[in-house]
């Protein structure tokens, strides 16, 4: 925020736009109270982009549906329990909501709802203070009971009230804090992280579902970092994502790093990075950033040290494919995402393999092979986990890869690797061989792809000269 003017002027234009001008002419005609609350103002306040218009009233549901019927073109009541309804204003989705004046049992994050009838004790019930403004319309008059704006010019996050009890009405505000600090870059105050760190057991209470949508709207910020590690420092990432904070504990291998958490926030950030200047990555991408934060996850259960006190993690990129599966399950992500972060994970150590020694074109395209969909994110993730501080090292590294990309262009120019396939096709190797769809066919068929991979693309009568002769001597063996 600039200065409070420059904001009054934000508020001002935003009260001007059409789609809120007419909701506030037609309550105000109607004899009811309108204000435009939480989320809208701050970001108005901040010069962010406002996207969504939420509204507060003391009409009930029924007579918020009757009034926005004669200037909406749709209309939901689908939140009417909970005194929301939804309408479609000059091509602005707007919802509008009673007053509300709930209260919590303390054992289940669900409210017993109640309406109430005032606009200060609905401000009360949110989560911040700089969510709890309002601009009462049309007269446009900022009720502000909790300091948001005072808060807004320190950058700083704090409760309406107590701390204790705002996070012990709905846990989840507690990760909403952690998103806060990473989406607008504020600090949570002292009092709101200690209560916080109290309340963290707390969370189990929420469903996974809401929690799961929480650290997607986290990781999706332009800098998720702060806000993982609010997380961790309170203990609320060992409810939600232990994994994370288990790697504090690891020292990584070449001894670079702090530990293993410090590289790992790291490669997120610069992923983070490399998806806004990299081809084919619309940002921000989930699966990439969740797997550049879980890509090291399998180091604390493969951590080995050696003679000579060398510290090693063999296969844990394997084994942290198998956590990370695990963990996004509980989750509840989807199988597309559980999926693909795992393949991600599983394949992040390939390349260093190519520093090593020459690669074959064969070794190329089983690359290419493996990574499947996945090989810009895999690009991403490799260049990513580069994070020592020795220039020279990075630099080979980075030239490395540089190279490797420029075979992959040049065979699949040539060749068309982006989709390695056997020269025939299942119908073609059931013509030829005599076959039905059996386990046999199957095998035919991984045989020629291993051959493609092994020798690039053959024409389709040497492709069944190598398939009949496959065949004849496997026919022999089992004879």
């Amino acid at each position: 925020m600039e200065s409070v003017a420059d904001a009054i002027e934000s508020l001002g234009k935003l009260a001007d736009s059409k789609p809120v001008a007419t909701l506030a002419a037609r309550f105000n005609a109607e004899g009811f109270e309108l204000a435009l609350v939480g989320g809208p103002v701050r970001d108005a306040f901040l010069g962010r982009a406002v996207t969504d218009l939420d509204f507060a009233t003391n009409a009930s549901p029924d007579d918020i549906m009757r009034i926005v019927k004669p200037i909406s073109d749709a209309q939901w009541d689908i939140g009417r329990d909970f005194g929301t309804i939804a309408a479609r204003i000059d091509g602005e989705t707007v919802e509008i909501t009673t007053y509300r004046a709930d209260s919590y049992d303390g054992a289940t994050r669900k409210p017993v709802v109640a309406f109430g009838d005032s606009l200060e004790k609905d401000l009360e019930r949110r989560d911040f203070s700089v969510n709890a403004m309002a601009l009462r319309l049309p007269e446009r008059v900022l009720v502000d009971p909790w300091n948001g704006v005072e808060h807004l010019l320190s950058k700083t996050l704090t409760t309406p009230g107590s701390p204790e009890v705002s996070f012990g009405d709905d846990p989840l505000r507690m990760m909403r804090a952690a998103r806060f600090t990473s989406q607008l870059g504020f600090t949570v105050s002292p009092d709101t992280v200690r209560a916080m760190t109290e309340l963290a057991p707390r969370i189990e209470i929420v469903s996974v579902e809401r929690v799961s949508d929480e650290l997607t709207k986290l990781l999706k910020t332009d800098d998720p970092v702060p806000g993982i590690r609010l997380l961790v420092e309170t203990g609320l990432a060992e409810q939600v994502l232990p994994e994370i904070p288990a790697l504090k504990l690891e020292v990584d291998e070449h001894a670079h790093h702090k530990d293993v958490y410090e590289h790992s926030l790291t490669v997120l950030r610069q992923a983070i990075d490399l998806e806004k200047s990299r081809p084919g990555i619309e940002g921000p991408d989930l699966v990439l950033r969740i797997a550049a934060l879980l890509h090291d996850i399998g180091k604390p259960s493969t951590r080995k040290i050696e003679r000579g006190g060398v510290v090693t993690f063999h296969h844990h990129d394997v084994v942290g494919a198998k956590l990370a599966t695990k963990r996004l399950r509980a989750l509840r992500f989807d199988k597309e995402t559980i999926t693909s972060v795992a393949r991600l994970v599983e394949l992040h150590l390939r390349f260093f393999g190519y520093t090593e020694g020459a690669w074959t074109d064969s070794a190329v395209r089983r690359y290419v092979r493996d990574a499947g969909d996945q090989l810009e994110r895999l690009h991403i993730i490799t260049r990513a986990d580069v994070t020592t501080r020795n220039v020279r090292k990075a630099d080979r590294l980075a030239f490395a890869y540089d190279d490797l990309e420029d075979r992959i262009a040049a065979i699949a120019e040539a060749e068309g690797i982006a989709a390695v396939r056997p020269d025939l096709d299942g119908e073609q190797i059931m013509a030829i061989l005599g076959l039905k769809p059996s386990r046999d066919v199957g095998e035919a068929y991984s045989f020629l792809l291993e051959l493609r991979l092994d020798e690039g693309p053959l024409d389709a009568h040497e492709a069944e000269k190598r398939l009949r002769a496959w065949w004849s001597e496997r026919q022999t063996n089992e004879g």
